[in-house]
């Protein structure tokens, strides 16, 4: 039954989205949401957008979701973005780039704006799934600090609506596949709102996530030395160990918050790669 609607409402969004895509182009960025109709949108002055990036030779039907970081309140783009998107492309898997809403929306939680266009993203990326040449069940998503937490939001908390229904898109189901949080900030009550307070040894963790039935496998990268404590990504890990959610975690010696798109010879330039690995693993 439940297959039957996600076919019904895949086919309904694919009609909608082929018209309204047949001039768009990969690398442009795309409104996410119709005009008039983004929740919120008095709060802000950044219009949430998407990017895909679609490999020169595509090997893999699995799409990655990058949500960049920047504290809430603003975007790094570059070496959380455009470079990650990069990576997976040279790896001819596509990728899809969500700059969403910055900075910290007043009155609500400082992630509410941020997680109804994540879930929004995904509902739009699986909506496009054929057109893409995209598996709708190998969508997953990746973020860095504050879009690590967005990543944590995206994949533990798919079940709760962030939104109130906009138009038809919003019959997709939001949920991704796997997760990949990367450094994620805000993730223990010692560091709710910035970097912990102290190591993150004895905090527990924030309420933001639901951990419903739809939470995925995770691969968790962080540095032991980051003021947003490592202790957050074992917090997670555990919580999805009692789960059977299978999860892997490399947390990496000596290493500061946002080494990101990091190359080259530092020990740590080589996570993506362990990144990939455990995708190839799981299946993705």
């Amino acid at each position: 039954m439940k297959s039957t609607l996600l076919s019904s409402a895949l086919a309904l969004i694919a009609v909608l989205t082929l018209t309204l895509s047949s001039t768009v182009f990969a690398g442009e960025r795309i409104d996410l949401w119709p005009e008039g109709k983004t929740p919120n949108f008095e709060q802000h002055q950044t219009v949430p957008t998407y990017e895909v990036c679609v490999p020169a030779e595509k090997k893999s039907d699995t799409c990655v979701i990058v949500f960049p970081g920047g504290a809430y309140q603003g975007c790094c783009d570059q070496h959380e973005g455009t470079a990650i998107a990069k990576y997976f492309n040279e790896k001819g898997v596509t990728a899809v780039i969500v700059r969403y809403r910055v900075s910290r929306p007043k009155n609500v939680a400082k992630h509410v704006t941020a997680w109804q266009d994540a879930q929004r993203a995904v509902r739009t990326v699986r909506s496009r799934a054929a057109e893409l040449g995209i598996d709708p069940e190998k969508i997953g998503c990746t973020g860095f600090s504050a879009g690590g937490h967005l990543t944590l939001m995206t994949s533990t908390t798919s079940q709760t609506p962030a939104y109130e229904p906009v138009d038809e898109l919003d019959q997709v189901p939001c949920h991704v596949n796997f997760a990949i949080p990367v450094y994620p900030a805000y993730v223990l009550e010692d560091g709710k709102d910035g970097p912990n307070s102290g190591k993150g040894n004895d905090s527990t963790m924030v309420a933001d996530f639901a951990f419903d039935a739809k939470t995925p496998p995770m691969c968790f990268i962080h540095g032991d030395l980051d003021v947003y404590s490592p202790m957050g990504s074992v917090a997670v890990y555990h919580k999805l160990r009692t789960m059977n959610i299978p999860a892997e975690m490399h947390i990496y010696a000596n290493v500061n918050h946002g080494f990101g798109g990091i190359r080259g010879e530092h020990h740590v330039s080589a996570w993506l790669d362990r990144v990939k690995a455990w995708m190839t693993v799981m299946g993705f």
